[in-house]
């Protein structure tokens, strides 16, 4: 099977979904990105390595030009999210980690702690979805979780992603208190 370059794949910057327009990152993103950063700090802390400090307002800006070479790039397809129509970023869905050969790619999403709970994240992975199988001919995709993050478990189960391992003592918790298992949900097409 012959891979077509990525770069020569037609990945589509915006996906509009019934409340959620999701958009690959633009210059100027950054002080909405930060700003919900900073309101979820200590949510987001308990997942994400990332998340460990709160980032300035330039280096969330820097975040987003490099987060938008990467799409351009193909390595990793990351989405913003903003609520319509108010315009509010509200979060980040994204695609990573591809082998651009089957295709396959992992999905990743964190939402502000003030839109948890409204479905928000679950209605755009599902489009997300979608345009991954439909449109980009992709044959697996994979959601990797903390095994103890139970919000972010519901989000593959109910979109019909499958249990497909559990990956004993994969991790470390980000406390450092104890390893961790991750689970890896997937949808195949």
């Amino acid at each position: 099977m012959t891979a077509i370059d990525p770069l020569l794949r037609e990945i589509p910057e915006w996906i509009e979904t019934e409340r959620l327009q999701l958009r690959a990152p633009e210059s100027g993103d950054g002080a909405a990105l930060n700003e919900s950063i900073r309101a979820s700090q200590t949510h987001l802390s308990a997942w994400m390595p990332w998340a460990q400090t709160v980032p300035t307002v330039e280096e969330s800006e820097v975040n987003v030009r490099r987060a938008k070479a990467r799409f351009i790039l193909r390595q990793e397809l990351r989405y913003h999210l903003w609520l319509q129509p108010e315009g509010r970023f509200v979060g980040c869905v994204g695609m990573h980690n591809p082998d651009w050969r089957i295709p396959a790619l992992e999905i990743g999403y964190w939402i502000d702690v003030r839109y948890e709970g409204q479905g928000l994240i679950a209605e755009a992975i599902e489009a997300l979805v979608e345009m991954a199988l439909r449109d980009m001919g992709v044959r697996r995709l994979a959601i990797r979780c903390d095994a103890h993050n139970l919000r972010s478990q519901a989000v593959p189960l109910r979109l019909g992603f499958e249990l497909e391992a559990t990956l004993r003592n994969d991790d470390v918790a980000i406390d450092g208190s104890g390893l961790r298992d991750t689970f890896v949900f997937v949808r195949l097409q």
